[in-house]
């Protein structure tokens, strides 16, 4: 489906169980474990390893987890498990009824690079395997994880071309909390009954769409 080379097949079954037998797991992530996923295969390896790429300095390989499902709807804690029990970065391929779609985490190490944290997950919408938009690119590992991100993330990581990653990450937090504060001021305004603090909110409003553009 990626297209990836013969040298990066791994195809092994992971018993799902591997991922809830961890004595923190809330029953409720256990539950959805059990539900929601019928298989979990480790499809391929993408490292220096495996493919003519050089090591990264944040990215040392990125893993490829087929998980096929038994309804389209997945808990996201689901995969930040399974993102918790490897140290490597993961490109999930969700299949359901022959469809796929790709998810990614946006993942930085928390201590040294034995550890990771996962501030968001990235999806496609469900498509056929022949338009699938996902594809290896660059030479370096960190460039190929930041590649897979992108094309995932689609236009919510904006169209600034020189911001790194994670710049652009912080770029859509920003805007994302920017889309709240002028939501709720929306709200606050259409409540206000006082004339003069109903414009002071509409002014207060504008300047919030300022910073929007």
């Amino acid at each position: 489906m990626l297209g990836l080379p013969k040298s990066t097949e791994f195809n092994k079954r992971i018993p799902k169980q591997k991922f809830y037998e961890n004595i923190t797991v809330t029953p409720a992530m256990k539950k959805a474990f059990v539900e929601q996923i019928r298989i979990i295969y480790w499809r391929n390896k993408i490292a220096a390893t495996t493919l003519n790429l050089a090591a990264g300095e944040q990215v040392t390989e990125i893993e490829v987890f087929e998980v096929r499902l038994s309804a389209p709807d997945l808990d996201e804690s689901v995969l930040r498990q399974i993102d918790r029990e490897i140290p490597y970065h993961i490109l999930f391929l969700l299949e359901y009824e022959g469809r796929y779609r790709a998810a990614i985490g946006y993942k930085e190490a928390a201590a040294g690079k034995t550890a990771f944290k996962v501030d968001r997950y990235y999806y496609t919408d469900w498509l056929e395997e022949s338009e699938f938009p996902v594809h290896l690119d660059g030479l370096l590992l960190d460039a190929v994880y930041e590649n897979f991100v992108r094309q995932i993330a689609g236009t919510a990581l904006g169209s600034d071309e020189s911001a790194t990653l994670k710049e652009s990450v912080e770029n859509q937090k920003q805007r994302e909390q920017l889309e709240k504060q002028i939501a709720a001021l929306e709200a606050k305004i259409r409540k206000e009954k006082q004339p003069k603090k109903k414009f002071e909110l509409v002014q207060e409003l504008k300047n919030l769409k300022r910073k929007r553009k």
